[in-house]
């Protein structure tokens, strides 16, 4: 034999082998696929059949070994799957969803539909498990075939099949009617008994979303979005979802209150998204998150922080902070600038600071009946005078109102700390609503400024540092909101012009202290005059001294001279219109104080030393703001005691210097001491109030004695005057800072204006 001859014998056994018969490796396979459906694979050898499907793909047949097991899935879905899951079907569930007809019952809708769903369930387990196995076995024309020819693996096209074949089968005498569209009808009937408290079994359920999301709209399987359980199911789910919670949302307004509301919309925001854990899908929790947001509480929540007698203002007027916390909570999901929650709760702050302001203005329902202390003793010996009592009732009230305004400031504060998660939108409107109640009050400057007053006057006192630090910032909490700052400098001005002058501040280092607050919340220019004015208070200091030396090196030197302490101020920095006498309409307002000899003399002494230090300027005293010791002799006191040292204002001083050129026994009417003095009416009035009407400090007599001061009353030196201290101390009556009459009050007004235009025009001129 050559060699051509055994060439050519090679390759006809080559060719022998090529040759394959398909039919009968393809019965071997078909009947291990039926095997495998009839749940007999192990009586199967996989590795002998992977090797037959292997040889028909090698061998050129993997197209008709793909459409084969096409084929045979189809047939078998055909006439034993579906069968099976018709079946499941009762003829009742086929009337729609929500499942009504001859099923009466919750418990049977909830069986019936449990029965349906657990057979689809097999099912699609068993399909699934079933082409797991053929897949393993096919697996070479998969990766080959498939791969090749870009067509479907064979796992993927039985999905489909199922999916055309089973999930998408019409229903027999149904027209209109698919196991699909009523596998999703039981599915939400199932969710809505949930919802309603029902117990149902979720896994069935599960496995059904399983399924869903294992099919696709494609053949080859495809990306996600093209998953039935988003294409089919989810927009059914979600518009059921959306019709019931917009139901529930009137029927929920209707029957509870805000606060049963608001906890039931945050307890079914929780079973939502616990519901798409453990039931459904997660790829639904966002969106099934924005349905009940916009339905159960986008659209209802305006209408709960309105209901009356539970929404948010009967929430704050009680402290309910729990339940003002869910309405924040839930209003923060649906609207980022909660403009509903600010509304009502700028409202409310309104109303509470302008029933406020309404009890400020009628004093007898702000303040009840105020308790006089009486009058008692310091430990240094001294008796009290009327200004040691409590303030008066318009003083109290204006007290009274800056502690309300300030409770009510503290009470939001703890909202929004508490409840509101110190939101700075919210923190922004209960800015603007105590801003807009506290303007409307047209006394709030005058208000704060007497609150600051009385509490540096007797507040403080005992107070620890910290306690002062902390009732300064409260007060200027409130000058934060006061948009006439203007207005309540001149005020303060005011108010600590009397304190200084009058030696009743309790604590300099207090003083200073807010002083420096200010500045840093109002700025340097705010405080310029007042610092102008401590400054005034230490040079005064210094000049007193300077001039008590003076005085005692001259050569004329008189024992008996009175001391003088004084206060030079710079009229730039004090208010000096506010610090004036007090005069009646019909009165002029320039005639000074004519003062005794012996003080006149004092007077033009320190003016002498004064202009010849400073060249040029003006002195104007203030006879009004001054205090005096005065040693008064008294027949009728115990011997060795008859000499009383009496505190009084300088007015009071002139008054009772003019007896001393009285006979005993003698008077002098109102009229005369007016004449004599040049004291203004009402200065003279006060002062005549507090020597000859109040019992304590009864230094004068008064005939006829009453409470009323009248120009002819006469008066007299009260010789039987009894104290057992050595130093009286006489206030004023009626004196201090008391709130402004109406006609203070405009007077005020018109000065401020004048101010500001000035301030105005000066503004324009460095702008042209």
């Amino acid at each position: 034999m050559d060699c051509s001859e055994c060439l050519l014998k090679s390759f006809q056994g080559l060719a022998n082998t090529d040759a394959i018969d398909f039919e009968p490796l393809w019965a071997i396979l078909v009947a291990s696929l039926r095997e495998i459906h009839f749940k007999n694979a192990s009586l199967l050898n996989f590795e002998e059949l992977y090797r037959h499907a292997y040889r028909l793909v090698l061998k050129r047949h993997g197209e008709t070994l793909y459409q084969r097991v096409k084929d045979f899935e189809h047939d078998w879905l055909v006439k034993h799957v579906k069968p099976r899951v018709l079946e499941d079907l009762n003829a009742n569930l086929l009337c729609g969803a929500p499942i009504t007809s001859t099923i009466t019952t919750a418990n049977e809708k909830r069986v019936a539909g449990e029965k349906f769903l657990a057979g689809l369930k097999r099912a699609w387990q068993d399909h699934h498990l079933c082409m797991g196995m053929s897949s393993d076995v096919l697996m070479y024309m998969e990766r080959v075939y498939c791969q090749d020819t870009k067509k479907p693996k064979i796992f993927d096209a039985a999905m489909a099949q199922f999916r055309d074949l089973v999930f998408r089968a019409e229903i027999p005498s149904f027209k209109g009617y698919t196991v699909a569209t009523v596998t999703f009808s039981i599915i939400l009937d199932l969710i809505r008994m949930q919802r309603e408290g029902d117990v149902i079994d979720i896994t069935n359920i599960r496995a059904c979303v399983y399924m869903l999301e294992a099919l696709y709209e494609t053949d080859d399987g495809g990306e996600e979005s093209t998953k039935l359980y988003l294409t089919s199911f989810e927009p059914v789910f979600l518009a059921a979802t959306r019709n019931f919670y917009r139901a529930e949302g009137v029927s929920l307004l209707q029957r509870t209150d805000a606060g049963t509301f608001c906890r039931y919309a945050k307890r079914r925001a929780t079973e939502e998204q616990d519901r798409c854990r453990s039931t459904l899908s997660m790829l639904s929790s966002d969106k099934v998150k924005l349905v009940l947001e916009h339905e159960l509480i986008k659209a209802n929540i305006g209408d709960a922080i309105q209901m009356p007698n539970s929404g948010v203002a009967h929430m704050l007027d009680n402290d309910q902070l729990g339940e003002l916390e869910l309405i924040y909570d839930l209003i923060s999901r649906v609207d980022p600038k909660k403009e509903e929650l600010k509304k009502a709760v700028q409202k409310r702050i309104v109303e509470s600071g302008t029933e406020i302001n309404k009890a400020a203005l009628t004093p007898a329902q702000a303040v009840a009946a105020q308790r006089s202390k009486p009058d008692g003793e310091d430990a240094g010996g001294v008796a009290n005078a009327p200004t040691e009592k409590p303030p008066s009732l318009q003083s109290a009230v204006a007290i009274q109102w800056v502690d309300d305004v300030l409770q009510l400031k503290g009470k939001y504060d703890h909202v929004l700390e508490e409840a509101f998660a110190n939101d700075h939108g919210l923190q922004s409107a209960f800015t603007l609503s105590f801003t807009t109640f506290i303007n409307k009050f047209e006394r709030c400057s005058e208000y704060l400024s007497l609150f600051f007053d009385e509490n540096m006057k007797k507040g403080i006192k005992g107070k620890t540092e910290n306690e002062v630090d902390s009732l300064l910032d409260r007060g200027i909490t409130l000058l934060r909101y006061i948009q006439d700052k203007d207005m309540f400098e001149r005020y303060y001005k005011k108010h600590l012009s009397r304190r200084l002058l009058m030696k009743r501040c309790v604590s300099m280092d207090a003083e200073r202290q807010m002083i420096s607050k200010m500045k840093v919340e109002v700025g340097n220019a705010f405080t310029q005059r007042l610092e102008g004015m401590f400054r005034d208070m230490d040079i005064s200091e210094d000049e007193t001294n300077l001039y008590k030396k003076h005085v005692a090196n001259l050569d004329d030197a008189d024992p008996d001279r009175p001391e003088l302490d004084i206060y030079v101020l710079t009229s730039t920095n004090w208010p000096l219109d506010a610090m004036g006498p007090s005069y009646r309409d019909d009165e002029t307002q320039t005639p000074a104080c004519i003062f005794p000899s012996q003080i006149q003399s004092l007077k033009q002494s320190f003016e002498q030393y004064y202009h010849a230090k400073h060249n040029g300027r003006k002195l104007s005293w203030q006879a009004n703001m001054g205090t005096a010791d005065i040693r008064t002799y008294f027949k009728e006191m115990p011997p060795g005691k008859k000499m009383r040292e009496l505190n009084v204002s300088t007015y009071a001083m002139v008054i009772l210097l003019l007896f001393n050129g009285v006979a005993p026994g003698a008077s002098l009417t109102c009229e005369e001491i007016q004449a004599r003095t040049n004291i203004p009416w009402n200065e003279l009035n006060r002062n005549l109030q507090s020597l000859a009407v109040a019992p304590k400090t009864r230094i004068l007599l008064k005939e006829p004695m009453s409470k009323e001061v009248r120009p002819t009353d006469k008066l007299f030196f009260n010789e039987q005057f009894q104290s057992k201290f050595a130093r009286v101390k006489i206030g004023v009556i009626a004196s201090g800072n008391k709130v402004e009459e109406p006609k203070e009050r405009v007077l005020t007004e018109e000065k401020l204006d004048q101010q500001r235009s000035g301030m105005i025009d000066a503004a324009i001129v460095r702008i042209m």
